[in-house]
């Protein structure tokens, strides 16, 4: 047999399987006893019967004529059921009175008084006047077997209908009293992947709570650990930010104030390591806070409007004059997303496509009015197996652009903790090359 997973209906059923064979096995006690009952009822009447038939016998052989040997047969007023009949017979076994239905084939000849079975009829023996005149009364067995079959009919029809209702009733209950377990089950899988508050352990059973609070102490554990992670990558970055603006600074003089070609060049690659190092440690930041704060607002702000002020700010610097088409809906797209993050998610996804599309066409951004946004650029489609990893940290592929390799690291973290979903795309749709990452904004 196969066991079910659930522990509800596993409760159901071996309750229910227990149930089924308590009431089975109680039937069968309850109906031996009233087989037993019945029988001793049965008996009684039999009992009862020849002793009452026996003095009318004996009375009605007495006042007959010496001379009538014959056997007589108790004529009927009209036609019945006959249960019960009965032959008289004197000492040497010739029948002086018997019911009109009775065989004589059934009664076999006296030998003791009371009880005693024939393969078809349970008979009763009596003798009066020293033994003279005996009578047997017999009743068929199959008539018992009938009335017994009847009563435990009629004991079958209830347990019927009870075991049906039993294990209804017990399914019900144990769902009811599931709703607990089902309940905190729910709070756990609605959670977004950054929530790590305690789940509320409220009406468990004790044999559960003990369960429940271990999970809030590994998620209370898994919290501090993650905020310990989180804090140390922020304060790194951000303590890096001063030091290496300082050593930028004076590398960018000592670029200035030396005329030797060979420090000039030396100091040239620093500044490019340098100014790597702060954007590392500028998109390290970014990371953390993705990670690690809030990212829905308490109300819905317009994202077209940010989105139109970062495109117009990206624009404004030399590099990126030109290069991006902003394509908006006419009506407000409003959303929870904090404005902050959904910032932080645009640029990084525009920054992405501007560094890896290829020059030749501008970098389309384009957000529907369902609240879709779609970034997408020219070049060389990127092969399925890379695709899929591309949002992974420092994941850059085989591209020979400048980066960190996290700006679809920190969207896609962006869009998880806001209940919403990156998608990559190469080819872009309805092209043979390129790269598109849509970001929806879920609700």
């Amino acid at each position: 047999m196969i066991v079910p997973r659930s522990l509800q209906w596993r409760l159901s059923l071996w309750l229910g399987l227990g149930i089924t064979l308590l009431w089975a096995v109680a039937a069968g006690v309850t109906a031996q006893m009233l087989r037993h009952e019945m029988n001793e009822v049965f008996d009684s009447a039999l009992e009862e019967t020849g002793q009452r038939l026996l003095p009318l016998a004996v009375r009605d052989v007495i006042s007959r004529d010496s001379d009538d040997e014959a056997s007589q047969s108790v004529a009927t007023m009209r036609e019945h059921d006959e249960y019960f009949t009965y032959v008289v017979r004197d000492a040497e076994g010739q029948v002086l009175l018997r019911s009109h239905k009775a065989d004589l084939s059934v009664f076999p000849p006296f030998t003791l008084m009371g009880f005693a079975d024939t393969p078809t009829h349970r008979i009763y023996s009596d003798a009066a006047l020293k033994g003279t005149i005996t009578i047997a009364v017999a009743e068929p067995l199959a008539r018992r077997r009938m009335v017994a079959q009847k009563v435990l009919l009629g004991l079958a029809l209830p347990l019927g209908l009870i075991v049906p209702i039993s294990l209804i009733g017990v399914w019900v209950v144990i769902r009811l009293s599931m709703m607990p377990l089902r309940r905190f089950r729910s709070d756990i899988e609605v959670r977004g992947a950054g929530d790590l508050t305690p789940i509320s352990a409220h009406g468990l059973p004790s044999e559960i709570q003990p369960n429940a609070l271990a999970v809030n102490h590994l998620l209370e554990r898994l919290r501090r650990t993650l905020e310990a992670e989180r804090s140390f990558t922020a304060n790194a970055a951000h303590e890096l930010r001063t030091p290496v603006a300082a050593a930028l600074a004076q590398t960018q003089r000592l670029i200035i104030e030396t005329t030797d070609v060979t420090a000039r060049d030396r100091a040239s690659a620093i500044e490019t390591a340098l100014r790597r190092l702060s954007r590392l440690s500028e998109k390290l930041l970014q990371l953390a806070r993705a990670e690690g704060a809030r990212l829905r607002a308490a109300e819905p702000s317009d994202v077209a409007a940010i989105l139109s002020m970062l495109v117009q700010e990206m624009t404004a610097s030399a590099d990126s004059a030109g290069c991006i088409n902003l394509t908006l809906p006419e009506a407000p797209v409003l959303s929870r997303i904090d404005p902050d993050a959904f910032a932080i998610l645009a640029r990084n996804l525009i920054e992405n496509a501007l560094k890896h599309g290829a020059r030749q066409e501008p970098v389309r951004v384009t957000l529907s009015a369902e609240g879709v946004l779609s970034v997408a650029n020219a070049g060389p489609a990127v092969q399925p197996e890379l695709l899929a990893r591309l949002s992974e940290p420092f994941e850059r592929g085989q591209a020979q652009a400048d980066g960190a390799g996290l700006g679809l690291a920190i969207a896609r973290t962006i869009a998880a903790g806001v209940g919403g979903r990156i998608e990559l795309l190469s080819p872009r749709e309805r092209r043979e090359d390129g790269f598109e990452a849509r970001f929806f904004m879920g609700a």
